[in-house]
C-alpha cells in the first residue's frame, strides 16, 4: 500500500483519536466476532474478519475498502481467527468444533483438526510460531503444534467455557478468562498458567462477580486489562501475583453480555473499547478518563482495533455484520 510505505521506516507517531469514516464495508450476513490487522507491517493494509455467517474474509481496509477474499472452511459460526506471524496463513476456530489453518493465497487448508468442543478463543504463541492455544465450551484448554497436528498440552481449568486467552510477554505464561462465576465465589474468572508445565499459577486474580469477555496487554508496560461484564475495564499487573490496580477503572461504556473487545493503541497512550450501544470509547490510559466517544454503529460494537503503522486509523465491527474504517 502506497499509504503505508512512508510510515514503514519511521517510528510510530502519537495516536490520534479518529474523527471521520473512510470505509463502510458490509459483506457479512451475520455478526462479526473478530477483526485483526495483518501483523506484517508491509501487508498491514489487510484486515481479517471472522463472522457468525460461517465465513472469514480478508479486506483491503486501507486503500479501497474492498473484500479481497472469502474463506468458507467452517460449517458453523467462526468465533475466533488469527493471522500467523508471517501473515501468509489464517488460523480459525468455530462452533463446528473444527480448527483450520488456511493459506491466504490459495485458500487451501494446511492444517485441519476436530476438537471435542465448540471453539471460542485461540491465540498463537508469541515466540513459537507453530504453536497455538485454543479453548471453548469445555473445562480444558489445549496447546497444539501445527507441524504434527497434535495436542502438545492440556490445561484443566474445571470451568464451563474459556472466553479469551492472553499470552504474557515471552509466552512462558498465559491467562485465560472463564465464565466460572458462581453465586458465592468469583475466583477462577481469570486463571494464570505456566505454558510449559501446564500448572495453574493463580486463580485468585479477579475477585469481582463478573465474567471477563476479553483481555488485552499493554504494548510497553507490564500490565493487562480485562473487559468485564460489570461495564468497566479493570487494570492488572502482568507479573505475579497479577494484582488489580484499584485506583484505575475504565468505565462509561456498556458490555451487557456481548463479547466486547478492548485494545491499547500501539503507543500505549489510549485504551479503546466497543460498547453494546454501538459506540466506541477512547480512554486515556494514565488518567482512565474518557477522551472521546464515537457513535460508530447502530448495533453492538464488539471490536475496535488500531492500525499497527498508521497512527490514527481504526477498524470497528458490529453485531449487524458491518465493518467500518475510521481516521
Amino acid at each position: 500500500s502506497e499509504l503505508i510505505k512512508p510510515y514503514l521506516g519511521s517510528k510510530y507517531k502519537v495516536t490520534e483519536v479518529p474523527k471521520s469514516l473512510i470505509f463502510y464495508m458490509s459483506k457479512h450476513s451475520g455478526p462479526v466476532n473478530e477483526i485483526q490487522w495483518s501483523p506484517v507491517r508491509e501487508q498491514s493494509h489487510m484486515l481479517l474478519s471472522a463472522s457468525m455467517d460461517k465465513t472469514i474474509k480478508v479486506w483491503d481496509a486501507v486503500d479501497t475498502g474492498c473484500c479481497l477474499k472469502t474463506y468458507s472452511c467452517h460449517s458453523c459460526a467462526v468465533r475466533a481467527a488469527q493471522w500467523s506471524s508471517c501473515g501468509r496463513r489464517i488460523l480459525s476456530g468455530g462452533f463446528d468444533s473444527t480448527l483450520h489453518l488456511t493459506d491466504v493465497e490459495t485458500g487451501k487448508q494446511i492444517f485441519s483438526s476436530e476438537t471435542e468442543f465448540r471453539i471460542s478463543a485461540l491465540k498463537f504463541h508469541p515466540t513459537e510460531s507453530n504453536v497455538f492455544i485454543c479453548g471453548g465450551f469445555s473445562p480444558e484448554v489445549k496447546a497444539w503444534d501445527i507441524r504434527t497436528s497434535k495436542v502438545l498440552r492440556v490445561y484443566k481449568a474445571a470451568v464451563q467455557q474459556t472466553l479469551d486467552i492472553l499470552f504474557l510477554p515471552e509466552g512462558r505464561e498465559f491467562l485465560t478468562s472463564t465464565d466460572a462465576v458462581s453465586r458465592d465465589s468469583a475466583d477462577r474468572t481469570i486463571v494464570a498458567w505456566d505454558f510449559q508445565s501446564a500448572a495453574k499459577i493463580s486463580n485468585q486474580i479477579f475477585h469481582e462477580r463478573y465474567t471477563c469477555p476479553s483481555l488485552t496487554l499493554h504494548p510497553k508496560e507490564s500490565v493487562f486489562v480485562a473487559q468485564t461484564n460489570g461495564n468497566y475495564m479493570a487494570l492488572f499487573s502482568a507479573q505475579r501475583p497479577y494484582r488489580i490496580n484499584k485506583k484505575k477503572r475504565y468505565e462509561g461504556h456498556k458490555v451487557e453480555g456481548f463479547a466486547v473487545g478492548c485494545e491499547f493503541s500501539p503507543d500505549g497512550t489510549l485504551l479503546v473499547t466497543g460498547s453494546s450501544d454501538g459506540k466506541v470509547f477512547f480512554y486515556n490510559y494514565h488518567t482512565s478518563r474518557i477522551v472521546r466517544t464515537l457513535s460508530a454503529h447502530k448495533e453492538a460494537c464488539v471490536s475496535a482495533v488500531f492500525h499497527p503503522v498508521l497512527p490514527s486509523l481504526l477498524a470497528t465491527c458490529d453485531w449487524a455484520g458491518e465493518i467500518k474504517i475510521w481516521q
